[in-house]
């Protein structure tokens, strides 16, 4: 349980657990150099036993499973009949289960639907979060934990962005992808090693990180995620998603009419974009927070966060048409905060546009 890692000096705990340890910035830096390991109690562990687990899936996400090896990272997205994201998910498979990691808030309804679609199908899916813990951090410091091993495959899934898998496609074309030496892997690790792993923490013998720390990294890395971007009418295209989450060339599954002919035929009507937020001040957005052009709302904020080299960050979802060059504004609680804006997904995104190389703004420190 979260509560574990009370014990621990400096712990601060929140809604998704342990949020920091009272440096966020620090343990940032611990993250990024693999000296810390994130207790991610704001994910839950699914799994899928049977037969028929992997072209089952197959058939009922965007991501193309059938041939999955053990021990490959992939992700899926489950979308509605219109194309929108419902629910997201890590993918793993030991050669005999399947495993997925989940947004605490979205496991239950995506284990809801999966029990909803077995049919007659040899497939059993089960919430094993009870069982087991997810752990955050470089390939290497998880894959140092006491991680779970059925069938002899360590359950370590390794996040394959920014890389562009089979069957998907980039709309993000910076010169240097923000993302491509971020080392980000989770571990799905047995529950009762929660207790040997804050034990050692509070000891001085391991060191934590806060899921604050997590997030920011994450949004320096433009990495869409469901409890942070998806919203009732997402596309996966308005994030960059075809990257890592579908297979634009695999057989038939509800949404894909529209992922096609959005990608084929036309244009995202929203696109996603990073924020570097006017440090002046402590003002931090929060989800949902309006974002302005010339005094018209265009879009909202999806994740903020403090980096510890950028400063304040955010992404953003706005309309397809919002100036790329346009100074954002972002309305909060506290007053508002200007945002300069770097295109993620370009405007003239689709498979026939002419996307140029687009260079990132200059790093500052924070």
């Amino acid at each position: 349980m979260a509560d574990v890692y009370a014990r621990v000096p400096g712990a601060v705990l929140g809604e998704t657990g342990l949020r920091h340890l009272g440096n966020p910035l620090g343990e940032q830096r611990a993250l990024t150099a693999g000296r810390a390991i994130a207790p991610l109690s704001d994910r839950r562990v699914l799994s899928v036993f049977g037969e028929d687990r992997l072209t089952w899936l197959d058939s009922l996400s965007s991501q193309a499973l059938a041939r999955l090896s053990p021990g490959e990272s992939t992700e899926l997205l489950v979308l509605d009949p219109h194309g929108h994201v419902e629910h997201a998910a890590s993918v793993l498979d030991d050669g005999s289960t399947t495993w997925l990691i989940a947004d605490r808030d979205d496991a239950e309804g995506l284990l809801a639907w999966l029990v909803r679609m077995r049919f007659r199908l040899r497939v059993d899916p089960q919430d094993r979060s009870a069982d087991f813990a997810v752990f955050g951090g470089t390939a290497e410091a998880v894959s140092a934990l006491a991680v779970a091993t059925p069938d002899a495959v360590p359950l370590v899934w390794r996040d394959p962005w920014p890389a562009v898998g089979a069957g998907g496609h980039a709309y993000a074309v910076p010169a240097a992808h923000p993302g491509s030496d971020r080392d980000w892997a989770e571990a799905i690790v047995p529950r009762a090693e929660e207790e040997t792993i804050a034990d050692a923490a509070a000891a001085g013998d391991l060191t934590l990180a806060g899921t604050d720390a997590a997030e920011a990294l994450r949004i320096a890395a433009w990495r869409p995620r469901w409890a942070g971007e998806v919203d009732a009418r997402l596309l996966p295209h308005e994030v960059d998603w075809l990257r890592t989450a579908v297979h634009l060339e695999k057989g038939c599954y509800r949404g894909q009419e529209t992922v096609a002919k959005v990608h084929n035929l036309g244009h995202p009507p929203r696109r996603v974009v990073a924020l570097q937020l006017d440090g002046s001040d402590s003002v931090l957005p929060a989800r949902g927070d309006d974002v302005l052009v010339d005094g018209s709302v265009v879009g909202a904020i999806t994740s903020a966060a403090r980096h510890y080299e950028e400063g304040p960050i955010a992404l953003a979802v706005v309309r397809r048409n919002t100036p790329v060059g346009a100074e954002l504004i972002v309305r909060t609680a506290e007053g508002d905060v200007v945002g300069a804006q770097e295109v993620i997904v370009p405007p003239e995104a689709g498979a026939t546009a002419n996307v140029p190389r687009l260079p990132r703004l200059g790093r500052r420190a924070g």
